[in-house]
């Protein structure tokens, strides 16, 4: 099956995804307990969910908790998900008042009934909202991604609906988590670290990284700002050449 042409440059993503890194560090460089931090996070969650509704970005994606999290200290793990239930609780009906549509991605079955049902409830009332998809990674990891994928696909192999011949980029990718929305044009990681930390791996190929040393909690409106006129200011080339590019956006524009 040949691959579809690669999106046309924009300036404005249609998908931001992003590593909220350093709420523990902004909690410790104050000499408060890391749910302090934690806490001011969530402040910074919905600076970013405002912003990007008031640009008109259709798609943000946030790592909330990853598949590996679940090896911190349980007192912390166990703070976090009484953080996330409140947090679902207060702001799932301002979501869908505005327009949001809430889904979570990653293995749901390791948290806890009250919890899952709540993300059930959130996904459930918003589904049909077209303002913006926020899409929460929780319990998520890359490779535990594309393994799911992968067995599904083995199933059904192993069923006798599909041949293994058959299996390509584009079948494994339309069972991976966000296949039915565009892949993230723009990564976000703050707090300084410069990986991507099994987070989207997949999905990420084509996308543009950036990487900034503030603490999650101090991210505002003018740090995604410079996040975007970076963006804004890249050539996407997906492989192509800058003068392929070029005469694919002339031919697209052409009456």
């Amino acid at each position: 099956m040949p691959s579809a042409p690669p999106p046309l440059p924009s300036a404005l993503p249609r998908h931001v995804a992003i590593i909220m890194d350093g709420n523990g560090r902004w909690a410790q460089q104050r000499r408060r307990p890391r749910m302090i931090g934690h806490r001011a996070g969530a402040r910074a969650v919905n600076r970013t969910i405002d912003r990007c509704l008031e640009l008109g970005i259709p798609a943000l994606t946030l790592f909330a908790f990853s598949s590996e999290n679940w090896g911190r200290p349980d007192d912390e793990v166990q703070a976090l998900m009484k953080l996330f239930l409140h947090a679902l609780d207060r702001e799932v009906d301002e979501l869908h008042r505005r327009g949001v549509r809430v889904r979570f991605i990653g293995e749901r079955e390791r948290f806890g009934a009250s919890l899952v049902s709540r993300m059930q409830l959130a996904e459930q009332r918003t589904v049909d909202n077209t303002a913006m998809t926020l899409s929460i990674a929780a319990s998520y990891g890359g490779r535990q991604d594309i393994a799911r994928a992968a067995r599904t696909l083995a199933q059904e192999v192993a069923a006798g609906r599909l041949l293994p011949e058959q299996i390509d980029e584009d079948l494994l990718g339309s069972h991976v988590a966000l296949a039915d929305i565009p892949a993230p044009d723009l990564f976000i990681r703050t707090g300084g670290d410069t990986r991507i930390s099994n987070f989207l791996l997949w999905q990420l190929a084509y996308t543009e990284l950036w990487f900034t040393d503030v603490l999650w909690p101090d991210f505002d409106t003018d740090q995604l700002q410079r996040a975007l006129d970076t963006y804004a200011g890249r050539e996407r080339r997906f492989g192509l050449t800058s003068a392929q590019i070029a005469a694919l956006a002339t031919e697209t524009s052409s009456p």
